[in-house]
């Protein structure tokens, strides 16, 4: 069996079943990457023949001793040339655009109370205008909102997080990254990441960690993120790092 491979639009092969195999346990090919052989209509991901393990066994086929299969190093030094790409780290400032938008989707949210303030509730809150901070005064304004506006503040809190969790978990982007055209990706692998680590650590235990000690966790994410891995920190606190999406 002569199987063909491709990574990025990049084809590679042909390799025995056996010389597959034995790269897929070496990692040096992965489950994402795509496969064809005589027999197949059209290419698909290695993870769909494998079932998701990381060895292929097609009905009906006799393996054979890859050791008495020839050029068998050459073949997996080539393998290593044009299947296993190193991708292109995203740059600083693109993740800080993707960042920027990210943030400005949520002003709507803090927006929408006003929209729902009287003219007497509208009237009550300029007089807070200059006065000096304190619980009362916090008590006051919070009052001068009408239910209405936290309700549409928390459905719109809830949608935007909901929308930010399903494109992280299917596509490893938010939607700032989405429109910058930038993906989170597994440090090691480069494959998707669950949504405990992309979201839950990279997102909320981050958030969490700023509002205990802000503004030092935001410029120690940045300063590391100018290292050769380009990893902030809360990509190493979640084993993630960024990458560009590649061009079709």
């Amino acid at each position: 069996m002569q199987i063909y491979l491709a990574r990025n639009n990049q084809q590679a092969g042909p390799y025995t079943l056996e010389q597959v195999n034995q790269m897929l346990a070496t990692q040096q090919v992965l489950l994402t990457d795509l496969a064809w052989h005589s027999g197949m209509s059209e290419w698909h991901p290695l993870g769909e023949l494998t079932r998701g393990k990381l060895k292929y066994e097609p009905e009906g086929y006799t393996p054979i001793d890859i050791h008495q299969t020839t050029n068998s190093s050459q073949n997996h030094t080539f393998a290593k040339q044009s299947i296993v790409q190193s991708t292109t780290l995203a740059t600083i400032n693109s993740r800080a655009l993707a960042k920027i938008i990210d943030l400005l989707l949520w002003l709507p949210a803090f927006m929408l109370p006003s929209f729902f303030l009287t003219k007497e509730t509208a009237g009550q809150l300029e007089k807070f205008q200059g006065s000096s901070f304190s619980p009362e005064l916090q008590q006051q304004l919070l009052n001068a909102i009408p239910t209405q506006g936290w309700q549409a503040m928390g459905i719109y809190i809830i949608a935007m997080l909901i929308i930010q969790a399903i494109l992280l978990n299917s596509k490893g982007q938010s939607i700032g990254k989405l429109i910058t055209k930038i993906k989170i990706v597994d440090a090691e692998t480069e494959q998707r990441v669950n949504l405990t680590r992309i979201f839950l650590i990279r997102s909320i235990v981050f958030i969490i960690l700023n509002l205990f000690a802000m503004p030092i966790i935001t410029i120690l994410d940045y300063v590391l993120g100018f290292g050769n891995k380009r990893q902030t920190l809360h990509d190493r606190l979640a084993k993630t790092k960024v990458i560009k999406m590649n061009k079709k």
